[in-house]
């Protein structure tokens, strides 16, 4: 497992690699959830995933991505919110062999 660094910003585009994979990935806070965009070596794989506690964003390898994405509150079970990215939500990689 591997926390990505991300800021307490309503907006912002990270670029990180993760298991060879040149990705892209965008975070925005709309009134409703935070939601993310994921690019990998160029090409689009999910985008407009709210992201909520606990639950992995991509879901399918058949979608191009090897590990998945989580978030996860170190204080509660709430979803995450800009406000406490990077502090008390912490975005995670899952690599594939830690995937059940």
């Amino acid at each position: 497992m591997q926390t990505i660094t991300i800021q307490p910003k309503k907006s912002q585009v990270l670029s990180v690699v993760l298991a060879g994979q040149q990705c892209v990935i965008r975070l925005i806070q709309r009134e409703s959830f935070i939601y993310m965009d994921l690019t990998v070596n160029g090409n689009p794989v999910m985008q407009g995933v709210p992201c909520l506690f606990g639950n992995r964003l991509v879901g399918y390898s058949y979608l191009g991505f090897v590990g998945d994405l989580v978030f996860i509150d170190n204080t509660g079970q709430r979803d995450p919110a800009y406000e406490g990215l990077g502090s008390r939500f912490i975005l995670y990689y899952l690599e594939e062999s830690e995937l059940v």
